[in-house]
């Protein structure tokens, strides 16, 4: 058992201490993916908080059948995709069928030199189906394994690298008609 695997017991068990540090590991992983996903502070924030819930009140029921970082990693995936799902309807029922554009985003982590291309990039990794999008994210914004991405979403590796491919092709067109002029490198 690992030492995540073991503050998830004692978590389990009500120990505080253990929820902080816990907490102090992953904080900043979990936001970050929450971020790439929801493209707002408060919204991530809000999935953060979010996430530290579940895990607390379902660390009881972590079996260790997968490792701590790709349980937290699936609860922070579908935690922001609900979040996203629950903005589009709350979208819908506010301003009807019509697409709201989102503002752009600037992603803290990109250096200021590089924010006017990665705010056109996360509108573009926003496009990309909800598969493709989080085997992206975990795999090239996290930096994650492919095999714990595949662990994350429950796939066979193979599979991940199936959709980073379509992930991959479907920017790179969406990106073409963006930049008709930029040359390939």
């Amino acid at each position: 058992m690992s030492s995540e695997e073991e503050l998830i017991r004692l978590i389990a068990e009500g120990n505080q201490t253990a929820f902080q540090t816990l907490y102090k590991l992953y904080s900043a992983k979990v936001y970050n993916t929450a971020l790439s996903y929801v493209q707002q502070v408060q919204d991530a924030e809000e999935v953060t908080q979010d996430v530290f819930t579940k895990i607390y009140r379902s660390a009881v029921k972590f079996e260790g059948r997968s490792s701590a970082s790709t349980w937290i990693y699936r609860i922070t995936v579908n935690s922001s995709l609900n979040k996203v799902k629950k903005n589009k309807r709350f979208s819908f029922l506010q301003f009807g069928p019509t697409e709201i554009e989102r503002p752009d985003f600037e992603h803290p982590g990109v250096l200021l030199d590089k924010q006017e291309n990665a705010k056109v990039l996360f509108k573009v990794i926003d496009t990309l189906a909800e598969s493709q999008k989080t085997a992206f994210i975990l795999s090239f914004v996290e930096g994650l394994p492919r095999q714990e991405v595949a662990d994350i979403m429950d796939i066979s590796l193979k599979a991940v690298e199936s959709l980073l491919q379509r992930a991959k092709k479907n920017l790179q067109l969406k990106l073409e008609k963006i930049y008709p002029n930029r040359r390939k490198k």
